[in-house]
């Protein structure tokens, strides 16, 4: 029998397909041949409300063990107002921690299997350092931990709780060469085994954009926007970019959003809001768009721009963003911008250049084959992994 790894993360499931998430589930499937693997996570479905949806106890998905903990309490209904008053105002390490448990998910039952479970497992992998089971659970078992951070510049990251937490790991495994310059920038943890291990990209081989318009009656040229539509990810000022744009340029260049909505749309013929779509229908969205347009100031890698270059669509994105810049510069397949004189001179360049466009689709198709794939990224996790177990703190 192999090493036994642990993977600890706060939501986990099919119907779960976000962020760090989505991520842990897809490096565990293909890590399986190589470890015997058990996903430690909580009932939740939701990251908002973080309710109990899936049944306690020893699940299976994917044919991998997932074992599942209760949360004893759902988001706190004023957590933004708490957060307000947290961010940029004198407090407490108290403070902080109350801030923690109101975020949610709150486990208990979870750290206590950590801390009673510590030698079943030769090693606990931990997703994404904002949560209470990562920064509560990686230090009761530092010894054998290793941690995807998958952080951003945000105002969290700076609060006292997650100084002990980066110090604490036996290797950070990080997502961007941006993400890794930041955390040594905040905490100097350049001394802790480290490595921009990222992810692999997945795009169907068969492609019909064809289809995409078909079924959702999409006649004209559009650009696409795919992620939660949502003010954390800036999308009101792509709204209100886009619709300043479309009102000096009359023509008919459509705006198409695939996620789910959580501010108003603008009621316009040019701004088509899909909601939810499966993964095939978003795959030919991005392939049948002018371009994909990422606006978030905030992300620690991106799937969705790293997709869309996949299949040969270029990106105008959110220059504020270092790791959408980052894979703009390296790329050369993508614009970025920071105001909206520089998004309208962009946009109007990238539309009205078609030659331009496909040069760009094909530098980007060649930079996710060179940096993006599987193989390359689970050969990263089977490295780190494997030196932590060789070589334990005991």
């Amino acid at each position: 029998m192999g090493a036994e790894i642990a993977f600890v993360v706060q939501r986990y499931g099919l119907e779960v397909s976000g962020g760090g998430e989505l991520l842990c589930r897809q490096v565990v499937e293909r890590l399986v041949p190589h470890f015997e693997i058990e996903v430690l996570t909580t009932c939740a479905q939701d990251y908002v409300t973080w309710e109990n949806v899936y049944p306690a106890g020893l699940d299976t998905v994917n044919g991998i063990p997932v074992r599942r903990f209760p949360n004893v309490r759902t988001r706190e209904a004023k957590f933004g107002t708490r957060s307000a008053r947290l961010f940029g105002h004198p407090h407490t390490l108290q403070d902080e921690l109350d801030w923690l448990h109101a975020q949610g998910p709150v486990v208990p039952a979870l750290l206590r299997y950590i801390s009673e479970h510590r030698f079943t497992y030769d090693a606990f992998v931990f997703f994404t350092y904002i949560y209470y089971p990562t920064v509560l659970g990686l230090r009761l078992v530092a010894d054998r931990a290793l941690l995807v951070p998958t952080a951003h510049d945000e105002s969290p990251i700076y609060l006292n709780i997650y100084q002990a937490l980066f110090h604490s790991p036996r290797a950070i495994l990080y997502n961007s060469f941006e993400e890794k310059q930041l955390l040594e920038d905040l905490f100097g943890v350049g001394y802790i085994p480290g490595e921009v291990v990222g992810v692999g990209v997945d795009v169907p081989r068969r492609i019909e954009p064809g289809a995409f318009r078909q079924r959702y009656s999409v006649r004209a040229p559009y650009l696409v926007y795919v992620g939660r539509v949502s003010h954390s990810k800036n999308c009101a000022e792509l709204l209100d970019f886009f619709v300043r744009y479309k009102d000096t340029r009359p023509g008919p260049l459509t705006l198409v959003l695939v996620g789910r909505v959580e501010i108003p749309i603008p009621d316009r013929d040019d701004v088509v809001s899909l909601g939810f779509v499966s993964d095939e229908d978003k795959f030919n969205a991005i392939a049948g768009a002018e371009l994909l347009l990422m606006p978030s100031k905030l992300e620690s890698l991106c799937i969705a721009f790293l997709e869309s270059l996949a299949m040969g669509t270029p990106v105008l994105c959110n220059g504020s963003s270092p790791v959408l810049r980052g894979h703009c510069l390296r790329s050369d397949a993508g614009l970025y911008y920071l105001t909206y004189p520089e998004f309208e001179a962009s946009l109007e360049l990238l539309v009205s250049n078609q030659r331009l466009c496909e040069l760009m689709g094909r530098r980007g198709k060649r930079y996710v084959k060179d940096n993006y794939t599987w193989d390359h990224v689970i050969e990263k996790y089977r490295r780190l992994l494997s030196e932590t177990i060789r070589s334990p703190w005991l």
